[in-house]
């Protein structure tokens, strides 16, 4: 495989990255899918999805992925167990683009969708990252069911905090959701959800400043931004939801980003650099969504395939 010239590479296996494999291998593009990890992304660690259309009841994140992954097979997608060292651009011998994996392979392919996701974001406060592991958790379906009983603090106002402070309610003794503004930003439905929860505590213009315990957490320091006051407050557990950060070193240089390291792209998913296109997590844009990613996927591989039947067309 590794001596091959590939029409398109996608690079991740989340939503976007499946989504446009599966439009690609339709269109029979010579097409392959490299994913470091289990295809699925940010998606395998959420424990349930309510706003994906075609689904009248909730579904679990693994299970959704499940679905996207086996439909994409059947359209003929090849998924590869590869991580991305680097990127390069040449334009030469057939080919515009040479991918450098893990494995040490050498992939060369005529166009690129880059929808390599996000990863969650750190408060960068004293303790964070001694204790991650330790009661420090970035994904509260995985390590939610360790602190049964407990109470646990919730860090973040968006609509993945939220959900994930309605998740752990039904197992930990008490849940503070603590918020640097005065109102959350969640949809209004998590809102209420959340306000009718007896065992959730809103902390709203309070941050997070230290994060204490031995062996494991075991406190806060809440920092009121408007009075100054420090509380501190017992807990078992933190669990941090503050936003992310795009996965875009490798591309960084090759296409623009913007100041946080989004990868900038057109109406039509098309980068700064001719022939690469991104889409879901990594992209600047207004919603980070599941439905959103697959709908640019989509978006992404039909523009790519456009770009690479034009090139074919000048050779032959």
């Amino acid at each position: 495989m590794s001596e091959d010239i590939f029409d398109l590479i996608i690079i991740g296996g989340g939503p976007a990255g499946l989504t446009a494999g599966m439009y690609a291998s339709r269109a029979r593009l010579n097409c392959v899918l490299f994913e470091k990890m289990m295809p699925g992304g940010q998606v395998l660690f959420t424990d349930v999805i309510e706003n994906f259309p075609g689904f009248s009841k909730p579904i679990k994140g693994p299970d959704l992925i499940k679905e996207i992954v086996e439909q994409a097979k059947r359209s003929g997608l090849k998924i590869v167990n590869e991580g991305t060292l680097k990127i390069s651009h040449t334009s030469q011998n057939g080919h515009n683009f040479i991918i450098e994996c893990d494995s040490k392979k050498r992939y060369k392919t005529l166009s690129l969708i880059i929808a390599a996701g996000a990863v969650w974001k750190k408060l960068g406060v004293q303790g964070e990252e001694n204790l991650i592991g330790k009661g420090v958790s970035y994904c509260a379906t995985c390590d939610g069911p360790f602190f049964k009983g407990r109470d646990v603090i919730v860090v973040g106002g968006g609509d993945r905090a939220l959900e994930e402070s309605l998740f752990l309610s039904k197992f930990t003794n008490s849940v503070k959701l603590v918020h640097r503004r005065d109102q959350f930003r969640a949809v209004k439905e998590l809102q209420e959800r959340v306000f009718e929860n007896e065992k959730i505590t809103p902390i709203y213009d309070s941050v997070i400043t230290e994060v204490g315990g031995r062996n494991s957490v075991e406190f806060v320091k809440v920092t009121n931004t408007k009075t100054k006051k420090v509380e501190i407050v017992s807990c078992g557990a933190i669990f941090i939801f503050i936003g992310i950060d795009p996965n875009s070193a490798t591309v960084k240089g090759l296409v623009n980003i913007d100041e946080k390291g989004f990868v900038i792209v057109d109406k039509e998913m098309k980068t700064s650099q001719e022939g690469i296109y991104a889409c879901g997590d990594i992209i600047k844009k207004d919603l980070y969504q599941i439905v959103t990613a697959v709908g640019e996927g989509a978006t992404a591989a039909f523009n790519a395939q456009r770009y690479i039947e034009g090139l074919k067309n000048k050779v032959f």
